[in-house]
């Protein structure tokens, strides 16, 4: 495959794995300040079928079609008032979580465990994102922003955690098989 070819692939499947956030987004439970969305599941198995780059390039398309205001954050929210509201922290977020999870697993391996600690990592990242934002923008105090942008979800996070980790290496082994991504060094599991 030429050079040109590979760059395409990069591009569609960033475009690829932006809409599926932009979709899972739109499953939501509503909360009274942070809903919990199928957005953290999708940046989640971004990460772990992408990898590091390819998967936070992902995320800032996925952000940056929503600033533009194009309707892909929870609710079918867009607009730049969202990154700058309260949630924007998580969405920020997301960039930081795809490149923190891949990382981990391009270092290690592209297993079930390595995934499952990868992506716990990444909820992490992202839930700490949000509540500083959350903090910042509301004024509350700390152990206020942990009550309402943490606390609530970390079990849910978890078991999202397991669910990319599970549905991220499958996929990401039949794609490597068909040659629609590349493997890394370390992509056995």
């Amino acid at each position: 495959m030429n050079s040109q070819s590979k760059k395409l692939r990069v591009i569609i499947n960033c475009a690829i794995f932006a809409a599926i956030t932009a979709i899972f987004a739109q499953i939501e439970i509503p909360l009274p300040v942070v809903p919990i969305s199928g957005q953290t599941l999708a940046v989640g198995l971004t990460a772990t079928i992408l990898g590091s780059r390819q998967g936070a390039i992902a995320m800032v398309c996925y952000a940056a079609l929503g600033a533009v205001g194009i309707p892909v954050f929870a609710g079918f929210k867009g607009g730049a008032q969202v990154l700058v509201g309260p949630t924007g922290g998580y969405i920020i977020g997301f960039v930081a979580a795809a490149f923190i999870t891949g990382y981990i697993l391009e270092r290690t391996k592209f297993n079930l465990t390595m995934a499952m600690i990868a992506n716990t990592a990444g909820m992490i990242v992202t839930l700490l994102f949000g509540m500083v934002q959350l903090k910042l923008v509301l004024d509350l105090g700390w152990g206020e922003a942990l009550a309402i942008g943490v606390y609530p979800f970390i079990v849910v996070g978890l078991i999202k955690a397991f669910l990319a980790s599970w549905i991220g290496i499958t996929v990401r082994k039949r794609l490597v098989q068909a040659s629609l991504i590349h493997p890394t060094r370390r992509s056995a599991a």
